[in-house]
């Protein structure tokens, strides 16, 4: 069993996603903590990029911050190394594909093999092009993590043929943040995932509210939550672990 299957193997998943850096990484490394603590399942840990397309300005902020705080790549690698000594739950990075380029793509994955990451999401890595990294994943066994949005249409069942780790769903058009509601029609996405793939799918973009993650977690594997987390973050900076923590289990239990 890949370590991300495990994330999904004791009921429905829910993952946090948590900026690296914001407002600090002692601050991150206190936030993760409390989400593992009170009931978080897998740790989605963005690399911050001073362009980041599919967020919203929720997360823009958080990398902002970060960035301005001086984190960088290397920082974040020896901040993991430190997390691992505890932290057991599998742990992605979700970063894009010019933060690994100009990293050098098999330093980067390498490294993330050595410290323990189980998983890279590049959400501005076309599927057609994966195979710039996918070999190097598979070399060092770290899993590609494939998205499939309401535009992948008549592509969902090649990409969930070729999927590992876990296949993150987005729910809605547009860019991350919390939406009021979510319109597109899942059950059919997960529908032709399902028909063509064992692996686990979780549902993002757009999740706030424990009624919301309930719903995408009837519908699929786990609920992926970030701007509603990183709201915390922005409004208590480093008392936020505490709120942090009261948030994931609530979010928790309603799975």
């Amino acid at each position: 069993m890949s370590n991300i299957a495990k994330a999904f193997a004791n009921g429905k998943a829910f993952i946090p996603f948590i900026t690296c850096g914001d407002p600090d990484l002692a601050t991150t490394a206190a936030v993760v903590r409390a989400a593992v603590e009170n009931g978080a399942d897998l740790i989605e840990l963005g690399i911050p990029f001073s362009d980041p397309t599919a967020e919203g300005p929720v997360i823009q902020g958080a990398n902002l911050r970060a960035l301005n705080g001086g984190v960088t790549t290397d920082r974040i690698f020896d901040f993991v190394r430190e997390l691992r000594k505890d932290v057991t739950v599998p742990m992605v990075f979700m970063t894009y594909a010019n933060v690994v380029f100009s990293y050098g793509a098999e330093r980067f994955i390498a490294t993330c093999q050595e410290i323990g990451i189980d998983g890279l999401i590049l959400p501005d890595l076309p599927f057609e092009e994966k195979e710039e990294f996918l070999p190097l994943c598979r070399q060092y066994g770290v899993d590609l993590i494939s998205l499939i949005a309401p535009t992948s249409e008549n592509r969902i069942a090649m990409i969930a043929r070729e999927a590992e780790g876990f296949l993150y769903i987005v729910s809605s058009l547009g860019v991350t943040g919390m939406r009021s509601e979510i319109k597109t029609d899942l059950a059919a996405i997960v529908k032709v995932v399902r028909e063509n793939t064992d692996i686990p799918c979780a549902i993002g973009f757009g999740i706030s509210t424990p009624e919301q993650a309930q719903k995408m977690a009837a519908l699929s594997d786990g609920a992926i939550v970030g701007s509603a987390i990183i709201k915390l973050l922005e409004k208590y900076g480093k008392d936020a672990p505490a709120y942090v923590g009261e948030y994931v289990k609530s979010m928790k239990d309603a799975l």
